[in-house]
């Protein structure tokens, strides 16, 4: 069962990545494309997670992981807030 979930919550991750990779086509935002690369990062966790599961949710791996993952959220969300002249490019 636990397998299932894996894979529901791989896949609407992987899904939402791809809606926000649209969206930063669409609009050329670097916002959308941190959302976009941080839901693949999310998704990809699961299915290694599912796949590799031999050292269980507490192993550090899995909290780098995802540390890195909601870092690209907060950096996206800090750099939308940023004044315009300092942002790059």
């Amino acid at each position: 069962m636990i397998q299932m979930m894996y894979g529901a919550i791989s896949m609407a991750s992987l899904t939402i990545a791809l809606f926000f990779l649209r969206f930063w086509r669409n609009t050329g935002d670097r916002f959308f494309l941190y959302f976009s690369a941080s839901f693949f990062i999310e998704g990809l966790h699961r299915v290694y997670s599912a796949v590799l599961n031999e050292a269980g949710e507490d192993s550090p791996t899995h909290y780098l992981i995802r540390v890195l993952a909601y870092g690209l959220i907060v950096w996206a969300i800090v750099e939308k807030n940023l004044p315009r002249s300092d942002r790059r490019g």
